[in-house]
């Protein structure tokens, strides 16, 4: 018999509705939207406290494993709890952070051990909130987030932040602790509300944070100082930029460490940057290009961006013993960022004349300079056979770009009329002729091969 037209269906009451369709709803849920459904009603309070939707926001947020989750013997739910009173402020960034230095110390303890033990401590919260109190300033979220997992390193070499070596020049960058930093903060012109991030005790070169957008800079925009030589103000001090903010600087750098961006040499992290493309193979020989650019032999006026450059020359190992041979001279072509080109050559390399043969590497360092913010080199190498005194053959060097990083132009220079400026453009000003400066190398590194005597002078 048909129900009345005028009987309605019964309510349809959260009580009623079984427990796996809501626990798979709850499973969607935000943690904030999960707590809040702790207050809704007694039946969701109890759902909502069901551990398992606890696990994946303990893993999502704070990287807690399954190993930690027994070590503490707590339910995933207190577990999301404690660690949201404590780093509840850094949640936005917490993950990536911490992941980013997991991968590194992982990465590090492999191949560069003694760095490891170089690494401090986490500070406290309040810890942080003494340093705001003494400079004046508000520290980014992401900046103290990452030092609740580790302080910064202690002065050492070498640094953490990479190095960079050449045969008159060197320089390693330590990630400062909070107190270091917190002591070298400046409020003089050029770089007021700057917060150092880095340290070389060899050239005292600093990477900053700007904390306040002042003088022309962006609020936590990274960067490295470049005084300007041409000014008459003291202030006028152009920067070379290297991060938007504090999590884009960090974690691109240790992604280049731990993807092999940076090669390890002797137990350092250098910060040479290589172009997969940027190989060439003549024959049995390969040539590979990595290249620098450093910033503290640097500057924006006058025009003189100095990058550095390091050449791998590795004979395959299974090439004939009667390939073995050595380099008698190079060839350079150089274009700068006009078109302008200069050619240059001489003999031998850093003054060697390194023997290749099967399986052997032969490595060097060398620099350039442009008047530009950007350039390219290519050329050749001039080998004799070995076995063959009277052969001889061109090994080709691949194309390699150098571009200077983006900078800022000194406020002070700009509204003092010092010199003209393209700020925030890569300013191209009169050209210098480049130079390929051989002399400045780092210590050559030679896998099995003996050290060839003598030295051959400079050329250019």
């Amino acid at each position: 018999m048909a129900a009345p037209l005028d009987m309605e269906p019964s309510a349809l009451s959260l009580e009623l509705l079984p427990t796996d369709p809501l626990l798979l709803i709850l499973s969607f849920l935000d943690y904030r939207d999960l707590m809040s459904c702790c207050y809704l009603s007694r039946r969701l309070n109890q759902l909502s406290s069901h551990d398992p939707l606890w696990k994946k926001h303990c893993k999502k947020y704070w990287l807690i494993s399954e190993e930690e989750k027994r070590q503490r013997n707590q339910s995933w739910k207190a577990i999301f709890i404690s660690t949201y009173s404590d780093l509840g402020r850094y949640i936005r960034y917490y993950a990536t952070l911490k992941k980013a230095w997991d991968d590194l110390e992982k990465y590090l303890g492999q191949r560069c051990p003694r760095m490891i033990g170089s690494l401090k401590e986490s500070v406290r919260e309040e810890d942080l909130d003494a340093v705001e109190a003494q400079i004046g300033c508000k520290l980014p979220d992401d900046y103290r987030c990452s030092f609740r997992i580790h302080n910064g390193q202690k002065l050492v070499v070498p640094g953490l932040m990479g190095s960079m070596a050449l045969s008159n020049h060197y320089r390693s960058e330590d990630l400062l602790d909070i107190d270091t930093a917190a002591g070298g903060f400046q409020q003089r012109l050029g770089l007021k509300q700057c917060l150092p991030l880095t340290f070389c005790i060899h050239t005292g070169l600093s990477q900053y944070m700007a904390l306040e957008s002042v003088e022309g800079r962006n609020k936590y925009e990274i960067f490295y100082q470049c005084p300007d030589q041409m000014a008459r103000n003291p202030s006028a001090i152009d920067m070379f930029i290297t991060g938007t903010s504090y999590l884009e600087w960090f974690t691109s750098y240790v992604n280049k460490v731990v993807t092999g961006g940076y090669p390890i040499i002797r137990d350092q992290i250098f910060r040479y940057v290589h172009d997969k493309e940027c190989v060439a193979t003549t024959g049995d020989i390969t040539v590979s290009v990595s290249t620098s650019f450093l910033p503290e032999l640097s500057s924006v006026h006058p025009p003189h961006y100095f990058f550095t450059y390091r050449i791998r020359i590795e004979m395959s190992k299974d090439a004939l013993p009667e390939k073995a041979c050595q380099l008698d001279s190079r060839y350079w072509r150089i274009t700068n960022a006009k078109g302008d080109v200069e050619e240059v050559q001489g003999p031998g390399v850093v003054g060697e004349f390194p023997i290749i043969s099967p399986g052997r590497v032969y490595e060097y360092t060398s620099c350039t300079t442009f008047s530009t913010t950007s350039g390219y080199m290519e050329g050749y190498y001039t080998f004799h056979c070995l076995y063959y005194k009277d052969k001889f053959f061109n090994v080709t060097i691949p194309r390699f770009h150098m571009v200077c990083p983006t900078f800022k132009v000194s406020t002070a220079r700009m509204v003092s009329g010092d010199a003209e400026t393209n700020h925030n453009e890569y300013a191209v000003d009169e050209d210098e002729d480049s130079t390929d400066t051989d002399e400045y190398e780092d210590r050559r590194r030679v896998l099995d091969i003996p050290a060839p005597s003598g030295r051959c002078p400079r050329h250019t």
